[in-house]
């Protein structure tokens, strides 16, 4: 046989985790193996029969878990209210930054160039004599004696 021998129940101290979950895992692939009867790895983890059996049970049925086919890529992400509140007034404060910058600008074109930048005069209201207004139409020409 070429290449490395198997490591078998001895990969489980490579792993990421607690020595007392490392020795648990190892305990339950050795009794998987075939290397440890039940009895003996009770007594090395001192704890009863029914809470191995679970123990291990547990711990094939994260393995089966972990192993199920999944859809490639990250999964969606669901956005909260709070998270879409924040969205939407960042959008707000982006375009008030732009609407605030255009301001800026029109300020200092008009500073700089005041013969250009004139203001617009107000359009200037017809207004008529009172007694026009009072009888509704326009006043007789006043005769001078």
């Amino acid at each position: 046989m070429r290449g490395r021998r198997p490591t078998g129940p001895e990969y489980v101290r490579h792993l990421t985790g607690s020595a007392l979950a490392k020795e648990r895992f190892r305990v339950i692939l050795e009794t998987l193996a075939g290397r440890l009867r039940v009895q003996d790895a009770c007594r090395l983890l001192a704890i009863s029969e029914p809470r191995f059996h679970q123990l291990r049970t547990l711990a094939l049925e994260a393995g089966l878990a972990s192993l199920e086919p999944r859809p490639a890529g990250r999964p969606a992400q669901t956005v909260t209210a709070d998270q879409e509140q924040v969205r939407q007034l960042q959008g707000q404060l982006a375009d008030l930054e732009v609407h605030l910058h255009a301001a800026q600008v029109r300020t200092e074109v008009a500073l700089a160039l005041p013969q250009v930048v004139q203001p617009t005069p107000a359009p200037q209201k017809k207004t008529r004599c009172r007694r026009t207004r009072a009888r509704g139409r326009n006043p007789a020409p006043r005769r001078s004696t």
